[in-house]
């Protein structure tokens, strides 16, 4: 088969079959597909770039200030301080290791999060359609096409209804291009090849059948992938702003480095002694490990999204998350089970009841409480209804499940009850066109081939259907539809939506043309269906009140149908119900003092959802949007946050949206802010507390300076708390537990950033106590005729004590300590684990010459621990303050 090397655009489809060896109608046989999986390889691109854990490594070199202790040590072990030589050179060993681990585990997060986003095609293998991951496609596979599909692979069209294209990403090209099956000339440029679809693009109107004609590299978009090196992928917006304030913190720092170092050198310090001191300074001073904790935060909070239904496709949409005031949320499949079953079918004769739950096709019709007979007139109503969807229900090892559409699958499972099997009513009535469902049209509309003539079949919102009716079928067969009799019917739509029911009408035309199919149709009947609300969603609605965050339903539904939803799960809390026809009557200023008294919008199109976000953005919300359809794409797109539904949302939605429920469930958006709030916290959390010590140690060398003392601490025992409060502590405040009230707080203001007033009070209190104590402690030690080597060595002690005494204090930048002070176990571990590592430094004689310090007391340990521990009654009176000045 020589298809990777033929011009597919440029042979007629019927050749291309040929030369591909497939059955247009049965598709390729399992086996053979195996075969050709193994010839061409996996439909997946190659990673080009993609950062090595060499590079990783090496990046980690590239820290100026890490280079700088490098030299240091470097010039310690030529002048002859072998000592400090080998400690710096441990402390350097153990910097690089844990930049590297953290920046290695967040590059494995990521690949794992990139990896479960894995797109999905629909084709024909041995006859039956079934939907593969897009990396099992092969070359002469059989793919079905619909609107909101992301093309799999480069496609050969052999059959177009009504196709266009987005090639947006490929060509540059704006608008849908229209698709068709005509064969094109050899020199056709890639924009002109109409008779393709190429992988990377979506569809934007219609349906068709294809043959895949190249995958993987050999695609178009592979091809270009060759000539690209990965793109690295920039920091998150948080990461930008933390990189600035740690240049800002690194420039402050070397000039008080500089001011600290040439005032030693005039009280006549060693030249040498002072640069290394200076050096370890500058490096104690710049969390040079924040961009590394900063991301693996974020991924661990993403890992634990996953496990509550989220998958999140951007990581700076974590931040985002945290500030979410308002999410916009569909109705159908998120606020409700997702299981729409027709309970009602209304005719002429009047309204029946249809039993059964679920897509299980088992049920049977009543009228008046009483099980009847299937009528001839409601099975050619469900025939019509059957023929008239795309979607079907398999049987899976879980149960019946439908692909498709809910609502098309809930009338294909109704048509089954009837004994009406779709094969079969395919095969007497193929359809030979249709007009496609758009969400102006609100309906759809198919024409098949029956007894040799044309038949039109038409389904869709009962107002919009009932319309175009001028007949309907009765008991005396076909009849007017008087404006009085579809007065009775309003009334009787307007009765059913009341209970909730979602209603589709279902209309047929005999003997017509595409053209003027919609008009003069004859009623055949309305279908009622419901959609159970889901009972976890009235209760994540419940935790966004008490949350601050509003909830908004926007629906397409009939507005009574949305209104009886809303109230049975407790959203329309006093708020208004507005329709898409009366949005478009209220005007820009009026609609900005409205948006916020609004809690269902029902009947609205794609241009209302992007009005409403819009106005809740202009009035300082930050909106959450969900949506499944192609057409609330552009929504989810302005949207703060994206939310595309993981079952029924098409590829578009899941490409637009910045994360994908993977449940389509409205509590795992709710379970999503959560950890959005936690993950910022957290980082909150491990800013304060790392600042907090590192401005604390600048305030004790120049406090020292500046009052004339001896410095307080070497170069090496400075860089030693460094690492100690670097490390573990600070990273387990990043995975700190949440608080209990993480979801009762009200939104923080994205604007705000995380150096809130409260933050910045914390911080400095905990800096400037934690000067004020080493100093007085240092100065007493000194004056009371202690050696200057033991007052550095209780300096040392009481510095980490304190620094593991902030770490539990600054768990909450509210809440007491008193509140399970001990509940982080992971802080609990680290402080632990450096506990025991500094009890052994200053016990064990041979670190005495590695760290120069001297043997201390059981007097000075006791001084130097309830010291630092005077620190948390300072902090809790600050929170106390705080608390009161919020109130």
């Amino acid at each position: 088969m020589d298809m990777l090397q033929c011009r597919p655009f440029a042979v007629s489809g019927e050749e291309f079959v040929q030369k591909a060896g497939v059955d247009p109608v049965h598709g390729l046989s399992h086996a053979e597909a195996r075969k050709r999986l193994e010839q061409y390889g996996p439909n997946q691109l190659q990673k080009t770039g993609g950062v090595s854990a060499w590079s990783i490594l090496f990046e980690q070199f590239k820290n100026i200030l890490l280079l700088i202790l490098i030299g240091a040590t470097i010039l310690s072990a030529v002048l002859g301080h072998e000592v400090e030589a080998i400690a710096i050179a441990v402390i350097v060993l153990f910097a690089v290791l844990l930049g590297f681990i953290q920046e290695f585990r967040a590059q494995k997060s990521i690949e794992a999060l990139r990896a479960m986003a894995s797109p999905t095609a629909t084709v024909i293998r041995e006859g039956e359609r079934m939907e593969l991951a897009a990396k099992d496609l092969v070359p002469g596979d059989i793919v079905l096409l619909h609107a909101g599909d992301k093309v799999p692979a480069d496609l050969r069209l052999i059959e177009t209804h009504d196709l266009s294209t987005d090639e947006a990403t490929l060509t540059g090209e704006s608008l849908p291009v229209e698709k068709s099956t005509v064969v094109l000339g050899h020199d056709v440029p890639l924009a002109e090849r109409n008779n393709m679809a190429y992988a990377g693009t979506s569809i934007s109107t219609g349906r068709g059948f294809a043959v895949v004609s190249a995958t993987a590299m050999h695609t178009e978009f592979g091809k270009i992938a060759t000539m690209l090196a990965e793109v690295k992928e920039p920091p998150t917006p948080l990461q930008q702003n933390l990189d600035k304030m740690g240049a800002t913190l690194a420039k402050a720092a070397l000039l008080l480095v500089m001011i600290v170092a040439g005032i030693g050198v005039l009280r006549g310090e060693e030249l040498v002694t002072m640069l290394l001191f200076a050096i370890a300074l500058a490096v104690a001073v710049v969390p040079e490990a924040l961009p590394a904790v900063v991301t693996i935060s974020l991924a661990i909070g993403v890992q634990r999204m996953v496990r509550r239904h989220a998958l999140i496709r951007r990581l700076p949409a974590v931040e985002t998350l945290g500030c979410t005031s308002v999410i916009c949320s569909d109705k159908t499949g998120t606020l409700t089970k997702d299981e729409m079953t027709a309970r009602v079918i209304l005719t002429s004769d009047g309204l029946y009841g249809l039993s059964g739950a679920g897509y299980e096709p088992e049920g049977s019709l009543t009228l008046d409480g009483k099980t009847v007979e299937w009528t001839p007139r409601i099975r050619d109503l469900l025939k019509a209804a059957a023929l008239c969807s795309d979607a079907c229900i398999v049987k899976g090892d879980e149960g019946w499940k439908v692909q498709g559409d809910p609502t098309e699958g809930a009338l294909i499972v109704a048509a089954r009850k009837a004994g009406l099997e779709m094969k079969e009513l395919e095969t007497a009535e193929p359809r030979i066109d249709e007009i496609p469902f758009s969400s102006e049209r609100k309906r759809m509309t198919t024409l098949h081939t029956k007894e040799g003539k044309t038949v039109a079949y038409s389904k869709g919102a009962a107002e919009m259907v009932l319309a175009s009716c001028t007949q309907e079928i009765g008991a005396d067969g076909i009849r007017p539809l008087t404006p009085e009799r579809k007065k009775v019917l309003e009334a009787r739509i307007a009765e059913l939506a009341l209970k909730a029911l979602r209603l589709i009408a279902v209309a047929e035309k005999s003997d017509t043309a595409k053209g003027h199919s919609e008009k003069d149709m004859t009623l055949l009947g309305i279908v009622g269906m419901i959609d159970p609300p889901r009972p976890e969603a009235k209760e994540a609605i419940e935790t966004c009140k008490k949350a601050g965050i509003k909830v908004i339903m926007i629906t397409g539904d009939n507005p009574l149908t949305a209104k009886a939803i809303a109230t049975e799960l407790g959203l329309l809390d006093g708020g208004k119900v507005l329709t898409g026809t009366e949005l478009d009557a209220i005007d820009d200023e009026s609609f900005a003092r409205e948006v916020q008294h609004v809690d269902v919008y029902a009947r609205v199109s794609p241009a209302h959802k992007l009005r409403v976000v819009g106005a809740l953005q202009k009035l300082g919300h930050v909106v959450a949007m969900t949506g499944d359809g192609v057409n609330d794409a552009p929504a989810l797109k302005k949207a703060d946050i994206g939310v595309a539904m993981g079952i029924t949302g098409t590829d578009v939605t899941k490409e637009a949206g910045a994360m994908t429920l993977m449940d389509d469930n409205f509590s795992s958006i709710v379970a999503s802010v959560e950890e959005g709030r936690i993950i910022f916290g957290n980082i909150k959390k491990y800013l304060m507390y790392l600042l907090s010590s590192n401005i604390g140690e600048i305030l004790i060398v120049g406090g020292s300076t500046l009052l004339g003392l001896p410095l307080p601490l070497t170069a090496v025992q400075l860089l030693t708390i460094n690492l100690a409060t670097d490390g573990l502590p600070a990273l387990a405040l990043a995975v700190d537990p949440p608080t209990h009230n993480v979801m009762t707080e009200k939104p923080r203001n994205a604007q705000t950033g995380i150096f809130s007033r409260s933050v910045v009070v914390l911080m400095l209190t905990g800096s400037i106590w934690s000067a004020l104590v080493n100093l007085g402690f240092f100065w007493w030690m000194l004056s009371t005729g202690h050696s200057l080597g033991q007052a550095m060595t209780t300096t040392f002690l009481t510095l980490n004590f304190l620094e593991f005494a902030k770490a539990y204090a600054f768990r909450s930048g509210k809440d007491s300590i008193i509140q399970k002070p001990f509940g982080n176990r992971w802080l609990n571990l680290s402080v632990a684990v450096e506990l025991l590592l500094l009890i052994l430094i200053i016990t064990v004689p041979f670190f005495h010459g590695v760290f120069q310090l001297s043997t201390i007391g059981m007097k000075e340990w006791i001084a130097a621990i309830l010291l630092a521990l005077s620190v948390i009654p300072v902090l809790e009176l600050m929170k106390w303050r705080l608390r009161k000045m919020s109130s």
